[in-house]
């Protein structure tokens, strides 16, 4: 099971990225994805969460309403779509991925490498 997230860079505040999760070595649509980030000094903090059916989503209140979270599976990939981006945004983002739904914490059983994402004009 390999998780790669792609997409991170310097944006301004306003701006948006796309981050991409890429998975391989497992059939992502039986897989719900999560998505984290950690800041500097501060504790890793739950982004957003598809289940593997779509059929729910979750966010952070920090994130409600500026970041979507979407999967094709056909494409192996997931997506966090992050608009009105804000100096509080940046970090470095990960994604994760366990069976079936949503976890309720943070128990996800594969965790991919991370994508720095910076705010900042």
């Amino acid at each position: 099971v390999q998780l790669q997230a792609s997409g991170g860079g310097l944006v301004q505040p306003g701006g948006s990225l796309r981050l991409s999760c890429a998975a391989s070595g497992f059939t992502l649509e039986y897989y719900a994805i999560g998505w984290f980030r950690q800041a500097p000094g501060k504790e890793r903090e739950g982004v957003s969460c598809i289940s593997s059916n779509a059929g729910s989503t979750y966010y952070a209140d920090s994130v409600k309403g500026r970041f979507t979270i979407s999967r094709d599976n056909a494409k192996h990939t997931t997506h966090l779509q992050m608009n009105s981006l804000k100096p509080e945004d940046t970090a470095v983002y990960y994604c994760a991925t366990v069976p079936g739904a949503c976890p309720v914490a943070d128990e996800y059983d594969y965790w991919g490498q991370g994508t720095l994402v910076t705010v900042s004009s």
